[in-house]
């Protein structure tokens, strides 16, 4: 597990962040990801930190331990996929932050309800799509 800051504030004040974590056993899914969404999601919103995770014990306990504002989870993820992960978290974690699911058919979108996903982005990973989905997650979040 790996902390990756994308971006770094030029200005004197240091600029908002917002910590997100990635999980995927695929360290190729993980950085088209990070590069999709690039450093900051949408306009107004903070620049990101990214923490990555290649294993399911490493997710449970990164969540346990942080404070993220968003969970990008891979659902094809082998031994324990990203459906399962967020369902287990929806189920045991208070205020689990938001959980975005990456699908490989659009045929998978059922079970990203089953797993209470907040919202769905299928493969092939479009760079445009998963970033207005992260942006539209921070939005939401930042209303409440």
């Amino acid at each position: 597990m790996a902390t990756t800051e994308i971006g770094t504030a030029r200005t004197a004040d240091k600029a908002e962040t917002v910590d997100l974590l990635i999980y995927s056993d695929d360290v190729d899914t993980r950085r088209a990801v990070m590069a999709a969404v690039g450093r900051r999601p949408g306009k107004g919103l903070p620049l990101v930190r990214w923490t990555e995770s290649a294993t399911h014990a490493g997710v449970v306990k990164k969540v346990e331990e942080g404070d993220f504002a968003l969970l990008v989870l891979d659902g094809e993820t082998g031994k324990v996929g990203g459906m399962a992960v967020s369902r287990q978290l929806k189920n045991e974690i208070y205020n689990c932050p938001p959980v975005l699911i990456l699908t490989a058919r659009p045929q998978d979108a059922w079970l990203a309800v089953w797993a209470d996903a907040d919202a769905v982005v299928q493969a092939p990973l479009d760079p445009v799509a998963l970033q207005e989905a992260v942006a539209a997650l921070l939005r939401a979040r930042q209303a409440r």
